[in-house]
């Protein structure tokens, strides 16, 4: 008996015991902030023995600088994990080692770092500073290789981290954040490596057409060429514009007796406004929705959909305006290698490509130049365009409204509340305040120009900005006053189109479902055109129905359609259904399964047509 408890006193206080101990005290306090998982068996059995794994990799080969090894190890763990913990929080998400890869470029992120951080955060950091004396007792106790691991232990660890990870090769990857939760992190991106290898998100062979898919919406297929919007827009200049962060709710909306979007909301008169249409984006971001925008397939969900193509020429927007006379350009004041934009481009087709490189790097805020200067830059480009080309398009993508939303004093245009200044909320209303003026500004060039009456315009949000932990209490009171109600999924998912034509439209809105998937099918029937590949997406003006899926800032498997908004179990919150009208919790049904199945479908066929454009040649 005296000999056992020896054994297990010697194995309690033994180094390597101590170092991961600490470890997996380390693993739950990471599990616990991501996924607020509470389970200790989980984590014993599940995400802790491929780390013990590594770690116990690290004591056999290091040798005399063992310490070292360790040291290091749990720094780089430590390191990760808060890196993990800020990017879900702020875009409620599980990152792949891909957004970890790009973290040090991510905008997103990096400007609003301090809104990120806790004091939580720090306890990941403790077995750092704990494991300098640990090393400097056993060394100074001259403890002969005090932190060698017992290789039967490390078998142990080695064949159970085989056998889940090989579980987790079994599960369907639909939702990344879900996927992690129930099988491990470390799992989680060995299956996303597989499968970013051998395929999309959800490919798989399907071949549905086009009637099919409509079919699938709850919608009757009518032929393009049979739509009451088609070609009312024939041979017109065609100018988009994409504004960084516009959401919805901004639109026609006051603050203290003023508007928010002026400019916006005056060119409501010549326009048709969809007020329910819902960003789709992935992991790309803004890159994602110029995806959206030009292909009318869905991003790829997982990774930012760049990085499945590889610049060889897809069907897109810029090549069907190509083929029927139009000269295509795009402006975007960033860095072309961010989002690898360098490859998205020349898949596109466009003819001019102008980012950082072109466009003046001046009156700079945040992170480029100010969008006055890109839309100065963009009408400079213009005359000579027009020369070359009978018919423009313009895709114009908007960046001084990007998160933190910090704009200099002199170019806040609204007075706001004293209890909305130095706000998270407070700060957003000014930049978005700010870009509605510069629009404004280019729709009167376009005026004097003689260029707005012979034009088509499309403006609509890329994403959210108001999303995560920078949305702190005293910005949801600023919400609650500014909309009436708690800032909800539909207030944060809805981003305004707008499609101008002077002499066409007359100040119409329209509230047929719809997503980013759906603006180039719609442009495009406006303007008389038809596609030559197959799209996901349908033209608003036509149809009444429609089924949409979203990824990655949404669980994978959830979908809205015309009266509900289904969230899918994630790594934190089970699964919940919405009435979309009043957005409160209503049952599941029978109808709810079949929405999920018809909505993956649709998602498969539009994986198939992606995969087949990056293998194209």
């Amino acid at each position: 008996m005296k000999s056992f408890i020896k054994k297990i006193k010697s194995f309690a206080t033994h180094p390597s015991t101590i170092i991961l101990l600490l470890l997996f005290i380390k693993i739950i306090a990471f599990r616990l902030a991501v996924f607020h998982n509470k389970s200790v068996t989980h984590i014993a059995f599940i995400e802790f023995p491929l780390w013990a794994f590594i770690l116990c990799l690290i004591v056999l080969l290091a040798k005399k600088y063992t310490w070292t090894g360790i040291f290091l190890f749990n720094t780089i763990v430590s390191i990760l994990f808060v890196a993990i913990i800020y990017y879900t929080r702020y875009f409620s998400t599980i990152p792949s080692y891909y957004d970890l890869q790009q973290i040090y470029q991510s905008n997103s992120v990096g400007g609003t770092i301090g809104l990120l951080s806790s004091p939580y955060d720090l306890l990941l950091f403790l077995d750092i500073i704990l494991i300098l004396p640990i090393a400097y007792y056993f060394n100074a106790k001259r403890i002969k290789s005090s932190v060698k691991v017992n290789k039967r232990l490390v078998l142990i660890f080695g064949i159970t981290g085989l056998i889940t990870t090989s579980l987790a090769f079994r599960q369907p990857l639909i939702d990344v954040s879900y996927f992690a939760k129930e099988n491990g992190y470390l799992q989680s991106q060995m299956v996303q490596v597989f499968t970013r290898g051998f395929g999309t998100a959800l490919a798989s062979d399907v071949n549905l057409s086009e009637q099919a898919v409509e079919k699938l919406k709850g919608n009757k297929y009518v032929p393009a060429n049979k739509h009451e919007s088609y070609g009312i827009a024939k041979d017109r200049h065609v100018f988009v514009i994409q504004v960084e962060s516009l959401q919805g709710f901004v639109i026609n909306e006051q603050v203290n007796g003023q508007e928010i979007t002026p400019n916006l909301n005056a060119l409501l008169k010549d326009s048709t406004y969809f007020d329910n249409v819902y960003q789709q984006i992935g992991a790309g971001n803004t890159s994602d929705a110029e995806w959206l925008m030009h292909t009318s397939i869905y991003p790829e969900g997982m990774d930012p959909t760049v990085n499945v193509i590889n610049g060889d020429p897809v069907p897109s927007l810029p090549r069907t305006l190509q083929q029927n006379g139009y000269g295509t350009a795009t402006y975007h004041a960033d860095d072309i290698t961010y989002w690898s934009r360098e490859k998205l481009y020349p898949a596109l087709g466009f003819d001019y490509v102008y980012t950082d490189k072109e466009i003046p790097a001046e009156q700079e805020i945040g992170f480029g130049p100010a969008d006055e200067v890109l839309f100065d830059f963009a009408s400079q480009q213009l005359p000579s365009q027009l020369k070359k080309h009978k018919k423009m398009y313009s895709n114009i993508i908007t960046l001084t409204s990007h998160t933190p939303f910090e704009m200099p004093e002199h170019l806040q245009y609204l007075t706001l509340p004293e209890s909305y200044e130095d706000t998270y909320v407070g700060n957003y209303l000014q930049s978005i305040r700010y870009t509605d003026e510069q629009i404004g500004a280019f729709i009167d060039m376009l005026k004097r120009e003689g260029i707005y009456d012979d034009s088509l315009l499309l403006i609509y949000g890329d994403h959210s900005g108001i999303h995560g932990a920078p949305v702190t209490k005293e910005d949801e009171a600023v919400l609650l006053n500014i909309l009436g109600h708690s800032y909800n999924l539909q207030d944060r998912f809805i981003v305004p189109v707008i499609f101008t034509a002077s002499g066409l439209f007359k100040g119409e809105t329209i509230d047929y479902l719809g997503g980013q998937v759906d603006l180039m099918p719609t442009l495009l029937n406006l303007l008389g055109l038809e596609h030559d590949a197959q799209m996901v997406g349908h033209n608003l003006f036509q149809y009444k129905h429609n089924l949409l899926g979203m990824r990655y800032h949404l669980p994978g498997s959830s979908f809205i359609n015309d009266d509900t908004l289904y969230v899918a179990p994630s790594a934190k919150l089970p699964a919940i259904l919405y009435n979309s009208e009043t957005m409160k919790e209503k049952s599941r049904t029978n109808k709810t399964q079949q929405s999920i199945d018809n909505a993956l479908k649709i998602m498969k066929q539009s994986d198939q047509i992606l995969k087949s454009y990056g293998n194209r040649k």
